[in-house]
Order: C-alpha cells, then structure tokens, then sequence
C-alpha cells in the first residue's frame, strides 16, 4: 500500500469547506460551515481557523564561543527542545465575550488530552470537543 492510499492515520479525508479552507476531516469541514454561518448570523464574533497556543516555551542553552586565538564571541542560544504548540480546529467569542476554543475530534490521543490539559493549566482554556 503506498502512502498516497492512506490520507490519514486515522482515516480521516482532507475535505474543503464552502469557504475555501481545507480541513483534516469532513466533520471538521462541516463545523467550519456551521460556524461560518453562525457568524454572518451575528450569533458568533471574531472566527478564526487554526490557532495555535504555546504550552511550554522552547528551550534553549547559551553557548559561550571562541574563536583560534581564544578570543570571545558572541554567545549563541542552543535549541534543546521546540516549543509544544497547541493547534484549535477553531476559536470564536459568544455574544458576551467568551472565548471558545473548539476542536473536532474523532479520537482522543494520548497526545491530545495532554495538550488539552496544558491549556487549561496555562492559558485557562478550556477545550470545547464537537
């Protein structure tokens, strides 16, 4: 089977809304198409696809370098590890001001619920599953 076979790990298809966007799966197509028409109803405000939330900061470590003669240069940040980034399917606010992250999920991965924790524990987030 050749990888263009499978489209995802989860069998999920890249499907596009009636906006445009390409999404991982349809039923995350079909909310984009909800949530689009909810905003031209004016029920929700400030619609955004994709956005991404930084859990734990990248780690870096100062390197002190010299040249051949031993002379000092400018110290350089060592990447250690990336940044752990949360990606939401979807954010928008209510009418009354609050923020909703929104993901659509088939199945919660172990990676998943760890990241949906650091959200609540670091940004007061609480993730809303469709």
């Amino acid at each position: 089977m050749s990888w263009k076979q499978l489209d995802s790990k989860y069998h999920a298809k890249k499907t596009s809304c009636f906006f445009g966007h390409t999404h991982d799966s349809a039923k995350e197509a079909n909310r984009c198409n909800e949530l689009h028409l909810l905003q031209k109803a004016g029920e929700i405000t400030e619609l955004s696809i994709q956005n991404e939330y930084e859990l734990i900061p990248a780690q870096y470590r100062l390197e002190k370098r010299f040249n051949k003669n031993g002379k000092p240069l400018k110290d350089k940040n060592v990447l250690l590890e990336r940044a752990c980034i949360y990606k939401a399917d979807f954010s928008y606010k209510l009418k009354d001001g609050t923020l909703v992250v929104e993901d659509c999920k088939g199945k919660r991965t172990k990676e998943y619920i760890i990241k949906r924790k650091l959200m609540l524990f670091v940004h007061g987030i609480r993730i809303l599953e469709t």
